[in-house]
C-alpha cells in the first residue's frame, strides 16, 4: 500500500497519464490546535477518492466538495476552516470561512487550494518529483495571502533546488530578494515557517516550505522480525532496504514492500556508506559476527541513527571490540542500545513498533515520553512557525 508523497506522486501519473485534472489542497497554516501541520496535503480527482489527508478526517469532504468549484477558473484559494465550537467562531464568520464544525478543538486551518492540470502542472508537484528523484531537498515559496491591489495573487510561487531558483520574480525587487532569502533560509535550516512582507500595497503573507527527500531506512538482518519492521516503516512512506551477508534470507520475495533486498559480505571491508549515511539504520542480524561487522562500519560513518537489537551487555561486548580492535566510534552518540522505546511488547510487531516509535522521536527531536506528562502543547510554535518577517519598499 502506497502512502504519503509516494501515493501522491503516483495518483498525478496515473492522472496525467488519463489527460486528467486535479485540485491539490495543502495545509498553508494552523492556529491553535489541529491534526496535520502546515505540508500536509491531499489530492482531489475529479473522480475516484481523495489521496491523502489535511486533518483528523473531519475537514477532507468538505474541501472535496468544494475544492473544484473554488478552483474553477484554475486560479488558487485559500479557505479557513475552524474546529471550535460554534459559540467560539460565531464572531469570527467571514468570507473566507470554509465551515465552522463545532468540535471544539479551538482550532484554526487555512488550506490552499490549486487547480493542476497535465499541461499547466503545479510547481508543488514538479518539485516534488525533482525532489523524490534526485535525494535532494527543496523549498518551495507560496503566497497564500495578499491585498486586493498587491501585483502578485494567491499561489504565485518561488521555487529553490539545489541552489537554482525556478519561477517568475514574485514582488518588487526588494521584496523578491527577501522571498529569494528566505527561502534559502528553509532550505539551510531544513525547516518550514510562514512569512509575512509589507509593500506599499499593503502586506503579503507567505508560506515557506521546507521539501525533504523520502526518509531512507536499513535493515541489516533478514530474518522474520523484520517482516513487521519493513511493513511499519513503509506505512511512514520511508524508503526501506533490507541487507544481510545470508543469501538464504536476503531474498527479495521474502520482503515484497522493501524497495531494496541486498546479499551483501559481511567479512570484508564495509562498503556501504552511500546507502547507510543519513539514513535510519537498525542492526537485527542474530549473528554475533555479522553484528560485529555492521555496526562497526556504520559507527565509522554518519547515520541519522542506529539501532542495535539485543541485550545491553552483547552490544557493549561488541563495542569493546570494536574499540580494541582499533575502529574509530565516531557516531557512537547516534548509536541507541538496546533499540526501541520501552514499550513492553516481545511480539516482533511490537518490537517493530517500538523501534519506529524510537525513530520517529529522534526525526522530531524528542524523547517518545507519554503525551500526557507533556507541559506544552505537542506541536508548540516557535517564533520561526510564525514569525512575521517584514521587508518595506517605499
Amino acid at each position: 500500500m502506497l502512502t504519503g508523497t509516494t501515493a501522491l506522486l503516483e495518483a498525478i501519473a496515473t492522472l496525467e497519464r488519463e489527460s486528467s485534472q486535479a485540485v491539490l489542497a495543502t495545509v498553508v497554516k494552523v492556529e491553535g490546535s489541529a491534526y496535520r501541520r502546515p505540508g500536509a496535503r491531499m489530492l482531489v480527482p475529479l473522480y475516484g477518492g481523495t489521496i491523502g489527508t489535511i486533518s483528523g478526517g473531519c475537514l477532507e469532504s468538505e474541501v472535496a466538495k468544494k475544492a473544484w468549484w473554488l478552483t474553477e477558473n484554475n486560479g488558487a484559494s485559500v479557505r479557513r476552516y475552524s474546529t471550535a465550537s460554534q459559540e467560539d467562531d460565531a464572531d469570527g464568520a467571514d468570507e473566507d470561512v470554509g465551515l465552522t464544525f463545532g468540535l471544539g478543538c479551538n482550532g484554526t486551518v487555512h488550506v490552499l487550494l490549486q487547480r493542476h492540470r497535465p499541461d499547466k502542472p503545479l510547481a508543488v508537484l514538479q518539485l516534488l518529483r525533482l525532489v523524490r528523484r534526485s535525494g535532494q531537498p527543496g523549498a518551495l515559496a507560496s503566497v497564500v495571502a495578499c491585498n486586493k491591489n498587491s501585483r502578485v495573487s494567491v499561489g504565485d510561487h518561488l521555487a529553490l533546488h539545489s541552489n537554482h531558483f525556478d519561477g517568475l520574480p514574485l514582488l518588487d525587487p526588494v521584496i523578491d530578494a527577501q522571498v529569494r532569502s528566505g527561502l534559502a533560509d528553509t532550505l539551510s535550516q531544513a525547516r518550514s515557517s510562514l512569512r509575512t512582507y509589507r509593500d506599499k500595497h499593503g502586506t503579503v503573507e507567505v508560506f515557506c516550505e521546507y521539501l525533504p527527500p523520502q526518509q531512507r531506512m536499513v535493515i541489516f538482518g533478514a530474518g522474520h522480525d523484520a517482516l513487521p519492521l519493513v511493513q511499519l516503516a513503509k506505512l511512514q512512506d520511508w524508503h526501506v532496504t533490507v541487507i544481510d551477508g545470508r543469501a538464504h534470507f536476503a531474498r527479495p520475495e521474502r520482503f515484497p514492500m522493501a524497495d531494496a533486498v541486498l546479499q551483501a559480505d559481511a567479512r570484508g571491508p564495509y562498503t556501504l556508506h552511500s546507502q547507510t549515511n543519513g539514513a535510519l539504520v537498525a542492526v537485527m542480524t542474530h549473528s554475533y559476527s555479522q553484528d560485529l561487522h555492521w555496526l562497526g562500519g556504520l559507527l565509522s560513518g554518519t547515520p541519522a541513527y542506529i539501532g542495535q537489537l539485543g541485550p545491553r551487555d552483547r552490544t557493549e561486548r561488541l563495542l569493546g571490540e570494536l574499540t580494541a580492535s582499533g575502529v574509530e566510534l565516531s557516531a557512537l552518540e547516534r548509536l541507541h542500545y538496546p533499540v526501541g522505546l520501552d514499550i513492553g511488547g516481545d511480539t516482533p510487531e511490537a518490537v517493530a513498533t517500538a523501534i519506529v516509535a524510537e525513530m520517529t522521536a529522534v526525526l522530531n527531536r524528542r524523547n517518545g515520553g507519554m503525551l500526557k506528562n507533556r507541559q506544552v502543547a505537542i506541536h508548540a510554535p516557535t517564533p520561526q512557525d510564525y514569525g512575521y518577517l517584514s521587508a518595506v519598499v517605499s
